[in-house]
């Protein structure tokens, strides 16, 4: 494969990002921000994505990692003191097979339609260009930015402004009533709950096991462990499958109260099912996954959902059908390419 000139060379980045939002204040988000843009992004989700909100915790650990220059990066538009948008364009940290600037952010449903929304992308846009035209590698470069299927008006926003559809991913959910297989571990492994002394190890069977998935890059270590910490991510209920003391694989369980009132139900969502290559299609992803069940109803929980690339190279996606998965909605993955 012929070798790409450095990103330096191939990018066009301003010189200045405008700032241009008529009649309203913007500026960087600043940490005491956090629960005034927590109830803004559940206002967000509510219109565009119900089946998921971010936490204040997470708005302010996605916010708060060592690579987010929040004063370049991150931008809130406000209405005398009250946010109605915000958005950010972050240079993720690993660049092993591509360099990827991911486009957040969002506008309060009741101040759309009065072109904050393009505003705010254009914003978005340069600044991510000049995250790129920063870098030496000779890879491919994204600008990436994720909608929900029912997030209408936003996949106008991006289609007008160049963005291409470039994958589809699936929203899955299982009834927690429904019967739950019992299926034991392949010989020579055994199952056993998440625990500190391991995070180190699932990390590095994590990044072992998504290696060959599109997009995918490996996980530092701060990442993991903001997740893993996170109130959310609930070890006693994630598992890891091991083969004497190799992680071989895993599956990281979510719990979210916030999103029981938008979802109607008490829910899980399972972050990660992976299994390292030399021991795929040996039956641990699906013992993995009826060991999950099982704790969630144990648990209480009424339904588990998850997300999984619809071109998924390992067939998770029949995969998760045969465990009693229904397919609920789409995701998709714009980017423009460079």
């Amino acid at each position: 494969m012929t070798s790409l000139p450095p990103l330096r060379d191939r990018v066009t980045a301003p010189a200045v990002v405008e700032v241009d939002f008529p009649g309203l204040a913007a500026r960087p988000i600043e940490e005491d921000d956090a629960p005034a843009l927590h109830a803004l992004e559940r206002a967000i989700a509510a219109a565009d994505h119900p089946n998921w909100a971010w936490t204040e915790e997470e708005l302010r650990d996605d916010l708060g990692h060592s690579w987010v220059d929040r004063e370049r990066d991150t931008l809130v538009v406000l209405d005398g003191a009250t946010p109605v948008a915000y958005g950010s364009a972050v240079l993720a940290p690993v660049r092993e097979t591509g360099v990827r600037v991911r486009l957040e952010g969002g506008v309060h449903p009741e101040w759309r339609g009065r072109g904050i929304g393009r505003r705010l992308l254009a914003w978005q846009e340069a600044r991510g260009l000049q995250l790129l035209g920063g870098c030496t590698e000779q890879l491919p470069g994204w600008l990436a930015v994720d909608a929900d299927e029912r997030a209408t008006a936003s996949q106008r926003l991006l289609h007008r402004a160049g963005f291409d559809v470039v994958r589809y991913f699936n929203e899955l959910q299982r009834d927690l009533a429904a019967p739950i297989p019992e299926l034991a571990p392949p010989a020579g492994i055994r199952f056993e709950r998440l625990t500190a002394d391991r995070v180190e190890a699932v990390r590095q069977a994590k990044n072992e096991a998504f290696r060959d998935h599109w997009g995918s890059q490996p996980t530092p270590e701060e990442q993991w462990e903001t997740y893993l910490g996170s109130s959310t991510t609930r070890q006693d209920l994630s598992f890891v499958a091991l083969d004497g003391e190799r992680v071989v694989g895993l599956l990281i369980s979510e719990v979210n109260p916030e999103e029981w009132e938008l979802q109607g139900a008490r829910t899980s969502y399972i972050g990660l099912v992976g299994v390292v290559r030399d021991w795929r299609r040996r039956g641990i992803a699906p013992a993995l996954l009826a060991a999950a069940l099982a704790a969630y109803r144990e648990e209480g929980l009424e339904k588990t959902s998850l997300g999984v690339d619809s071109e998924n190279p390992t067939g998770a996606l029949s995969l998760y059908t045969r465990m009693g998965f229904e397919l609920t909605g789409r995701e998709l993955a714009y980017r423009k390419t460079f």
